[in-house]
């Protein structure tokens, strides 16, 4: 009877550590960001893709100062410059207003080498209010855009091209390159679909430091 008892313990033991496990990994499972390169952002997200894990350069003493105002003079954007990183599935966030837009604060500075990235909303919220992008798919190649800094600089970038990205596509290219120049590329959406009640792809405009 007393090994029965014993046997019962241990059992109960070890069921109780499994548990425990179990138990952590979810919990762990839950607070680690995903990364995974097929994340899609959902609505109302409005970015690309999940960004490189790399995305995240050192910042020296040269390094251009922190974005505080973008402004587009073609399409009449004057926007304050929020700071985001990454929701929890791994892509690039976006602006919480219609009327601001959002740097990438995890890549290079608007003016660094590199790809820095701007995201902003597009189309008409529901409130009847336009959103800053809502002209994007009117910039041209040539185009200028500007952006102020916390240093009192104002860098200029020129347009380089415009191109569409389908939610599952590869958009390394958008938050990277290796040309060892300075880049500024800017996302928003296109192409609602009334029936899924979402953007089917996303507008990308490349520029270049002039």
């Amino acid at each position: 009877m007393k090994l029965l008892i014993l046997s019962k313990r241990k059992l109960l033991i070890v069921v109780l550590v499994e548990l425990v496990i179990c138990l952590a990994l979810v919990i762990i499972a839950h607070f680690i960001p995903k990364y995974s390169a097929n994340s899609t952002p959902t609505e109302p997200t409005e970015s690309i893709v999940t960004p490189p894990e790399d995305t995240n350069p050192p910042v020296s003493e040269s390094s251009s100062g922190l974005p505080l105002r973008l402004k587009i003079p073609v399409i009449d954007v004057d926007a304050q410059v929020e700071y985001v990183g990454l929701t929890p599935s791994g892509a690039m966030d976006v602006p919480k207003d219609s009327d601001s837009v959002a740097w990438f604060e995890l890549g290079p500075r608007p003016g660094n080498t590199g790809s820095a990235v701007i995201a902003g909303h597009s189309g008409v919220w529901l409130n009847g209010r336009e959103t800053v992008f809502n002209d994007a798919k009117k910039l041209r190649a040539g185009d200028k855009l500007f952006v102020e800094d916390d240093r009192g600089a104002t860098i200029s970038f020129v347009v380089r091209e415009n191109r569409s990205f389908q939610p599952e596509a590869d958009a390394s290219s958008v938050f990277s390159s290796n040309d060892g120049k300075s880049h500024l590329n800017l996302i928003t959406c296109e192409n609602w679909d009334q029936t899924s009640k979402t953007y089917t792809a996303r507008l990308v405009i490349f520029t270049d430091k002039e």
